[in-house]
């Protein structure tokens, strides 16, 4: 049986899915692409962006919440990855090096908004990369009637989860990418995806419990 939780993500209108797979054929394009505009093909690098502007989109709006805010972010983030074509090695896949520019870009955006706070030391990743919580604007739901019951409260409780676990849930449930997809993308095992994925998913629905209430069989 459907539950509310399972139901929430199907209701909110971010997939991004339709826009092209993240699988290997997407990585090798990508890099080929980024390597041809190193080389000077402008071209190329109007077809990188038109392959990935929406999903940049997506996830920078998982961040920063603003649609506005993570359509401007998202186009700053390319043209970062445009003026730093001649650091990027060829032969290196693009996209995790482009996920480390968007994250780096809205989270500037984010320390600059004095919305950002890196959580205790205890949370780090065993990388030992840092976790954030985002203090997000009072929520707004828009003139989109799909955000205005179940939607809505699910950016509620999305909104009290941290950077970190935003991040691992767009990939997965948003974007529809596969565990081997997403080790690719943030250059971490497909064991660390799962234990993020399920720690985030625990985290989540006790954030939307207050919403949907407890799951029934």
């Amino acid at each position: 049986m459907t539950t509310g939780f399972d139901e929430a993500f199907a209701q909110v209108p971010l997939k991004g899915a339709a826009d092209g797979e993240y699988g290997a054929e997407m990585e090798a394009r990508a890099s080929a692409w980024m390597a041809q505009t190193k080389r000077g093909d402008p071209g190329a690098y109007d077809q990188l962006t038109n392959a990935l502007r929406n999903r940049a989109f997506h996830l920078a709006r998982a961040w920063v919440g603003s649609r506005e805010d993570a359509m401007e972010l998202a186009q700053e983030a390319f043209l970062k990855t445009y003026r730093a074509r001649d650091t990027y090695r060829e032969g290196e896949p693009f996209l995790p090096w482009f996920q480390r520019i968007l994250r780096n870009t809205c989270f500037s955006f984010l320390r600059q908004s004095k919305r950002l706070r890196e959580r205790s030391v205890s949370t780090r990743s065993a990388e030992g990369e840092p976790d954030f919580e985002i203090e997000d604007e009072e929520f707004a739901p828009g003139k989109d009637a799909e955000l205005e019951e179940r939607g809505a409260a699910f950016w509620r409780g999305f909104q009290r989860l941290s950077a970190r676990d935003r991040e691992i849930l767009t990939l997965r449930h948003f974007q529809e990418l596969s565990y081997s997809e997403i080790a690719r993308i943030l250059a971490i095992p497909e064991g660390t995806v799962m234990s993020r994925l399920f720690h985030a998913r625990v985290r989540l629905r006790a954030a939307l419990a207050p919403y949907f209430g407890e799951e029934r069989s």
